[in-house]
């Protein structure tokens, strides 16, 4: 009897997206593997973190699905939005900590927000989710006491507080020191696995996702250029990814923005 493959947790089906004039995501379709660490990896400008905002809800798209437990989250009400993103955690770049609360007020704030927990249970579920990223002893300090890895770290408490099915990570690994980067890896697998989760990570930092993914997607110019093992996409013969993947300066990922010619600009030679 053949294997019965469970159906992915979020996916995007033609999706198209623009901020006013300038198109960002042209026709875009992916899945994120329900269970599995997923990068999302592309030239900067190229429409990730859109993708994000997208699956999160903050951004509808203008054209395609974009589903996640195959629920249709552009077509959502309000309400049922809001319980949409109760199961999905969000660690935003450089963490964006609240700068006025201590390390334990800032991981309790979306339990005080979204539960009605007593304080003990409170309490517990905080220094549990703090002693999982190695902070338990951070509790009191505040965000300006804190290294741009420790509050990375902080940030990834925070978003875990919920127990979410989904952790999106928007370039989780910028700024980062070899230590703290590699720790960062580390631990969005180890919580993946231990946790159960599912995570969905914007990355620009080739080694260090090759090495934690088990399903990568390369986004250029609009379009997915490549999908699947970090192996089959390493050795993927398109232009895109090859460019991608061992830094190339040149090849079909432009360097120029979209606008009026030299000559038009500057007027044609003399």
């Amino acid at each position: 009897m053949a294997a019965v493959t469970a159906s992915p947790l979020v996916e995007l089906r033609a999706v198209t997206f623009g901020y006013g004039e300038r198109p960002v995501l042209d026709g875009v379709s992916l899945t994120v593997p329900r269970g599995k660490v997923t990068a999302l990896m592309g030239a900067s400008g190229g429409g990730k973190t859109t993708i994000l905002r997208l699956i999160g809800g903050q951004n509808r798209a203008q054209a395609g699905e974009v589903l996640f437990d195959g629920q249709d989250i552009g077509a959502l009400s309000t309400r049922a939005l809001y319980a949409a993103r109760r199961r999905m955690g969000m660690l935003f770049q450089f963490g964006a900590l609240f700068a006025d609360l201590s390390v334990f007020e800032n991981v309790a704030f979306p339990l005080r927000e979204h539960t009605d927990l007593p304080e003990t249970l409170v309490r517990d579920v905080v220094l549990m989710k703090l002693n999982a990223v190695g902070l338990r002893g951070a509790r009191d300090l505040m965000p300006s006491d804190l290294s741009g890895g420790m509050a990375r770290r902080v940030a990834l408490a925070r978003a875990i507080a919920l127990d979410p099915e989904l952790v999106m990570y928007d370039e989780p690994f910028s700024g980062l020191d070899p230590i703290s980067l590699g720790t960062a890896a580390r631990l969005i697998r180890q919580l993946n696995d231990s946790m159960g989760l599912t995570s969905l990570f914007v990355s620009h930092e080739l080694e260090q996702t090759f090495a934690i993914a088990d399903h990568v997607i390369i986004l250029a110019n609009g379009r997915i250029a490549a999908q699947g093992s970090p192996e089959a996409v390493r050795v993927s013969t398109d232009p895109l990814v090859v460019q991608y993947v061992h830094a190339l300066p040149d090849g079909p990922v432009r360097f120029h923005y979209p606008g009026p010619t030299v000559a038009d600009d500057f007027g044609a030679p003399p």
